[in-house]
């Protein structure tokens, strides 16, 4: 556990266009949230379904924007982005179990490979062939990394993930446990009704910054590669099919569904339970709201929506859905009517 203290003043020192109204010397030992606020930690306040809380806080400061700063009866730091300076001020508190560098005995290592002295590689991992590891790169126990993977530095790599053969993966990213990165895709031909398996020849390319979620998996391309560009963020239970292009800083939450050879721009967030057909490219900066199915492409960056209420024949359902996209023009010649028969009356 973190028992340091740090001074407000110095939580706030490499974050950029905050202030303090108050104590900036004040003495901080944690975080906390808004609603449950604790003596000598530090609270943010971003969403307005909690200012009700603000006026009884009992914690020593708290993160906020400039309108909510004479509503704090404690020390606060004014920021015009609460949400980002309190995870910059909290990573002072996150504790991690420090690792001696080097590899276990357990682990199994293959020949050829260039591993940093400073890496961790744990218990009971294995490496191929031709490996290349990265400074500072962490490796949990259990985890299997195929031959000719490259990764970079400060890459964490948490207990039991698979990383199949010739997988890159960038600068400073995290996988967590059981995430599969480089598995063969869904990929098989038809020959007089049996199928045959498609050779998997790509590979899967990830950026730096890139976060993959718990049991999240990524295929490798069939003939070109999967890419994950730059400040990626998958949740838990995703399926990244072969062949697709996720653009930097795009946001999937969980159990998110991308078929292949589908392409996804940059800045985009998708909510969870979201489907993407194979084939279809959606634009930089599209948000996709939760449960959304996308089955053609997306040209232009907003917010989109998706959605039926339960589960009927694909042949009622096309019928509905043709019915609804005709909503609009129904609904016209329903007034136009009812303004007819008015007149009428009149």
């Amino acid at each position: 556990m973190n028992n340091m203290q740090y001074k407000l003043s110095d939580l706030i020192k490499n974050v950029d266009a905050v202030a303090i109204k108050g104590d900036p010397d004040c003495l901080i030992s944690g975080v906390c949230t808004i609603q449950h606020s604790q003596p000598g930690h530090i609270a943010f306040l971003t969403n307005s379904l909690y200012r009700k809380y603000l006026a009884a806080t009992q914690a020593a400061a708290v993160i906020l924007l400039e309108a909510d700063a004479a509503s704090c009866p404690v020390n606060a730091v004014i920021s015009k982005n609460p949400h980002y300076t309190y995870a910059r001020i909290a990573a002072f508190f996150e504790t991690q179990t420090p690792l001696a560098a080097g590899i276990h005995p357990s682990a199994v290592i293959g020949s050829e490979c260039s591993i940093d002295p400073s890496a961790v590689i744990a218990a009971n991992c294995v490496i191929g062939n031709k490996v290349k590891i990265a400074a500072d790169v962490r490796i949990g126990p259990a985890s299997a990394i195929g031959d000719e993977v490259e990764i970079g530095e400060a890459t964490q790599i948490d207990a039991r993930v698979s990383i199949y053969a010739k997988v890159k993966i960038g600068k400073r990213c995290r996988m967590l446990s059981g995430a599969v990165i480089g598995s063969d895709g869904f990929g098989f031909a038809n020959q007089k009704g049996v199928w045959h398996k498609v050779p998997q020849l790509g590979r899967v390319i990830i950026g730096d910054d890139v976060d993959v979620g718990a049991n999240t998996t990524i295929d490798r391309g069939a003939i070109e590669d999967t890419i994950i560009e730059d400040g990626v963020k998958l949740d838990n239970l995703i399926q990244v099919a072969h062949n697709v292009k996720i653009g930097a800083h795009t946001v999937i939450a969980g159990c998110v569904g991308i078929a292949g050879s589908s392409v996804i721009g940059k800045h985009c967030l998708i909510g969870g339970d979201s489907m993407i057909a194979g084939h279809v490219s959606i634009a930089d900066q599209v948000i996709l709201t939760g449960g959304t199915r996308v089955t053609k492409s997306i040209e232009n960056a907003g917010i989109y929506s998706s959605g039926i209420i339960g589960a009927v024949s694909n042949q009622e359902f096309r019928k509905n859905n043709a019915r609804f996209n005709r909503l609009e023009n129904l609904m016209q010649r329903v007034k136009s009517l009812e303004s007819e028969i008015k007149e009428r009356k009149a």
